[in-house]
């Protein structure tokens, strides 16, 4: 039996094909069911055939537990697609905090309330509201894609509402704040990360991969095309940027680029003391022997630096100090996003929103200005 289509109602149809037989010799049969139009189910049922003919496991959506679903997407879909961190932060909150709520439920079975359920019990368990966002996050995204594999007709977590958590406070900086905190890093290993952090906007992981092959002295420009990731069992391993638009080109400014002229000095007189035992990988930020800088090495400097400065603030932070001390002093919001790396200008702007009624003001005066003068 090749297979065939059923007409169920306006709009919705169901394909069988012949499975063949089980252990017993029983006959087995696949049934799905399609909402759309006659060619949707009859590109199903050659999809289904093709499966079969290959010898690919045949999934029974009605027999699959939501456990076995993730399990699956994990391994099909998040780990070839994402990178190993975000991959492992993905599985770690299927284990720890789905699966062990919603895991026993037939996939098809599941309803908003399981999961609304789910989240209720999370946040009474101690669960903070945004790492119960993330799990939403994840569960929606793999519930989203359970729908393109045709395995759910609908996504049960689009009628979910997760909670707000509180979000985080950007620290606003004084240029006062600012100069004291660069003065500070200067007495450390770490001055010029911390400057070019402040003076670029880059994320951590971009600054530890960033490399002198990366940096065009002549043009005054650097380009961001790896990061630098820690893997616990597995050490350092490089990535293409977060998305499309982080791959990118930075413009610098001509202190910038002398600090890094002077980085690069003391850098080669370092591997001359090393001697043979150095390690070259190009980086531009790295340890005295060339390797690169461990994160808990850099964290405990940064605290250090922080704390000395009488700021409550993270490392990632100089990238919120760059951007709005670019937005205070009236650089469009476009080029704010190209420096960052931003998929969208929408980001930047939502981020930094807390910059928006001084913006305001200067805005407000600026057409009072024109008015008057005109």
């Amino acid at each position: 039996m090749r297979g065939h289509i059923r007409k169920r109602s306006k709009g919705s149809w169901t394909v069988v094909i012949d499975a063949g037989r089980d252990l017993n010799g029983k006959r087995r049969q696949v049934w799905r069911s399609v909402r759309g139009t006659k060619r949707d189910a009859e590109a199903l049922l050659s999809q289904l055939i093709h499966e079969r003919n290959i010898g690919a496991e045949v999934v029974h959506p009605e027999r699959m537990t939501v456990a076995d679903f993730l399990r699956r997407w994990l391994n099909t879909y998040a780990k070839p697609n994402t990178a190993p961190r975000t991959y492992r932060r993905y599985e770690q909150l299927v284990r720890v905090n789905l699966t062990p709520h919603i895991g026993t439920i037939p996939l098809t079975k599941l309803r908003p309330l399981h999961i609304q359920d789910t989240y209720t019990r999370l946040l009474s368990e101690g669960l903070s509201a945004q790492t119960v966002v993330h799990c939403h996050r994840v569960l929606k995204g793999a519930l989203g894609r359970g729908c393109r594999w045709q395995l759910l007709s609908r996504n049960p977590a689009d009628s979910v509402d997760p909670p707000t958590p509180q979000r985080y406070q950007i620290p606003t900086l004084s240029l006062e704040d600012a100069n004291r905190l660069l003065a500070i890093a200067d007495e450390t290993r770490y001055g010029t990360l911390v400057f070019v952090a402040a003076l670029t906007g880059m994320r951590v992981g971009e600054l530890c991969g960033l490399r002198w092959v990366d940096v065009d002295f002549d043009n005054g420009a650097l380009a961001v095309r790896q990061t630098l990731q820690w893997m616990s069992g597995e050490g350092f391993t490089t990535r293409q940027p977060k998305t499309y638009r982080s791959t990118r080109p930075v413009s610098l400014g001509p202190d910038t680029i002398e600090r890094l002229k002077d980085h690069r000095l003391k850098q080669l007189k370092e591997r001359l003391n090393v001697g043979a035992i150095y390690n070259d990988n190009d980086l531009v930020f790295a340890t005295t022997e060339g390797k690169p800088i461990h994160p808990s090495t850099l964290r405990a400097a940064w605290l250090k630096i922080a704390a000395e400065s009488g700021l409550k603030m993270r490392l990632h932070d100089l990238r919120h100090l760059h951007a709005s001390l670019l937005l205070r002093q009236g650089t469009h919001p476009k080029i704010v996003s190209e420096r960052l790396g931003h998929s969208t200008v929408g980001i930047t702007l939502d981020l930094y929103s807390h910059t928006g009624p001084t913006l305001q003001v200067q805005a407000a005066t600026d057409l009072e200005s024109l008015l008057a003068n005109g």
